[in-house]
């Protein structure tokens, strides 16, 4: 069974959707239990960054997910949530990557949104993924680069694209809205 953790962010359906399209039973909840029992956790979510870490502090989640032992996927704001603290409401979050979410400098356009490709590609989840392939990308704020960066993407500046520690991965990409090559990218973490 997979965990997708619930907290009142938003995008939580479309990775459900994904999930059993893939033809795996999954489970939208915040309950602890259900949570440590699961096979694999995700935490996904398009928000905010400070309100997020609120719920997940109410509902004792974030010592929770800190312990995991199993597979744990943050996807887009779940990444951010995995790192040291945020400028999005100056909070301190899940301190699982060394790492700190800033906001991207001003230019003409943000956020970053839409198909953009990465590159240092440096695990088995990009197993038969290319560097020329493109994921979707929608965020105003990212995960700088660190030692736990395992995809590197440019937007403006160099960023984490995606991060591994331990038994914890983030992505700042959409699997779930990165059509064929997102289905490969899940079906990696799915199989760990």
């Amino acid at each position: 069974m997979i965990a997708i953790i619930q907290y009142n962010a938003g995008n939580i359906k479309s990775v459900e959707n994904a999930i059993l399209n893939l033809g795996y039973k999954c489970i939208v909840t915040d309950d602890a239990k259900l949570i440590n029992s699961a096979d694999k956790v995700i935490l996904p979510g398009v928000g905010e960054a400070s309100s997020a870490m609120k719920y997940l502090k109410e509902k004792k989640i974030d010592s929770l997910i800190k312990e995991l032992k199993q597979p744990v996927l943050g996807i887009c704001l779940g990444q951010q949530l995995m790192c040291k603290s945020s400028e999005e409401g100056n909070v301190a979050c899940l301190g699982i990557f060394n790492s700190i979410v800033k906001k991207f400098p001003k230019r003409n356009i943000t956020p970053h949104l839409g198909w953009n490709n990465m590159y240092d590609l440096k695990d088995v989840l990009f197993k038969g993924i290319k560097e020329s392939d493109d994921f979707y990308f929608v965020h105003n704020y990212y995960c700088d680069l660190s030692l736990e960066t395992i995809a590197v993407c440019n937007y403006i500046i160099p960023f984490s694209a995606a991060m591994k520690k331990n038994n914890f991965f983030g992505v700042q990409f959409h699997p779930e809205k990165s059509s064929k090559i997102g289905k490969t990218f899940l079906t990696n973490f799915l199989k760990l």
